[in-house]
């Protein structure tokens, strides 16, 4: 009995390996995984001759988006499953309190600017006429305190005047004198213009101001959030009228252009692979996807810390990554796939 079984079995297996020798020979593909390893392997030589077959997957890529600055969720754009652009707006924040600081700031920068403008143009014509006047009116009060000074210095000695008379007159005399120095420096204060270091110090102050400015001006624009590359919306995490900090995640954006795909290729096989090569990616449906190699790892992963052996050493991998076209969008991230890779001169 159990030879019986054993006959029908290898039958059975007999069958199995015609029937698929015969699809390959009318140019049909047999999917992965159905088969066993051996056998598919056999048929991965016969399907791409002379190249590699190599097995992967394709990456996840994801981004969670979130805003900059903290407030009120305003409006949601996009829904799951959306599919979005570069640049798509996709959420906004209550901007009311980002508005008013960009006010302030604005408003801040313009007083800012007035007085160093103040202190480059200097004093205004009639400014100048008035401390000239001043300064008349003052000499003609010391020279009148001088007269009268000079009166009573002469009249002292012949005990015509008190002494009390001769100290007032002398006083007035110095208080003129005093009042004229300072009319001539205020006149000179207003020819001369703004000290440099003034004028240095209005100078950085608008400087601040204008960088405070730009600030609120940026915060008020990061209350937009925008897609940073193209891909499709996979999940909506908050919801409108609900308050976020600065990133916390509101939507998570699977990245899909380009695809990549994840592989490994063994050392001995490594010299035949090239960055830029074409290569086919086909799923496990049959359907096949133009790609090339964008990128081999310079380390080797899986090694062992002692190499002593020539057998030991074809255990080694290296990473690569294919680029696909897929203009259609139908790999899904984390899906397996193989990878031909055609033989030189094909």
């Amino acid at each position: 009995m159990a030879v019986k079984k054993l006959k029908f079995i290898l039958l059975i297996l007999l069958l199995v390996v015609l029937a698929v020798l015969v699809g390959l020979a009318g140019g049909n593909r047999v999917p992965t995984g159905y088969l066993p390893g051996w056998l598919e392997r056999y048929l991965g030589s016969q399907t791409n001759q002379g190249g590699l077959q190599l097995q992967g997957n394709v990456e996840i890529r994801e981004v969670r988006l979130a805003f900059e600055v903290p407030g009120r969720i305003a409006r949601l754009h996009v829904e799951e499953g959306d599919r979005v652009e570069a640049g798509q707006l996709l959420a906004e924040l209550e901007k009311d309190y980002f508005e008013d600081r960009r006010r302030q700031a604005q408003a801040a920068l313009e007083a800012a600017q007035a007085e160093l403008w103040k202190l480059r143009n200097g004093a205004r014509p009639e400014e100048i006429e008035q401390a000239q006047a001043n300064l008349q009116a003052a000499q003609v009060s010391f020279e009148h305190a001088q007269i009268q000074w000079e009166r009573m210095r002469q009249l002292l000695p012949q005990k015509a005047v008190s002494q009390e008379l001769y100290d007032n007159a002398k006083a007035a005399r110095d208080r003129a004198e005093a009042q004229l120095q300072a009319a001539q420096a205020a006149l000179k204060l207003l020819e001369s213009g703004a000290r440099l270091e003034e004028i240095a110090r209005a100078e950085a102050q608008v400087a601040l101001c204008q960088a405070q400015c730009q600030e609120a001006q940026r915060r008020l624009e990061d209350c937009r959030l925008l897609a940073p590359a193209a891909g499709l919306v996979q999940t909506r995490i908050r919801e409108v009228g609900e308050w976020v900090n600065v990133g916390e995640p509101i939507y998570t954006l699977s990245l899909t252009d380009p695809v990549w795909i994840r592989t490994y290729v063994n050392g001995l096989d490594l010299e035949r692979i090239r960055p830029g090569m074409a290569v086919t990616v086909q799923t496990d449906s049959g359907r096949e996807y133009p790609g090339r190699i964008g990128f081999i790892s310079p380390v080797a992963e899986f090694t062992p810390k002692t190499v002593q052996t020539r057998e030991i050493r074809t255990n080694l991998v290296y990473r690569l990554r294919v680029i696909v076209s897929d203009p259609k969008g139908e790999l899904r991230q984390g899906m397996p796939v193989s990878i031909l890779v055609p033989a030189e001169g094909q």
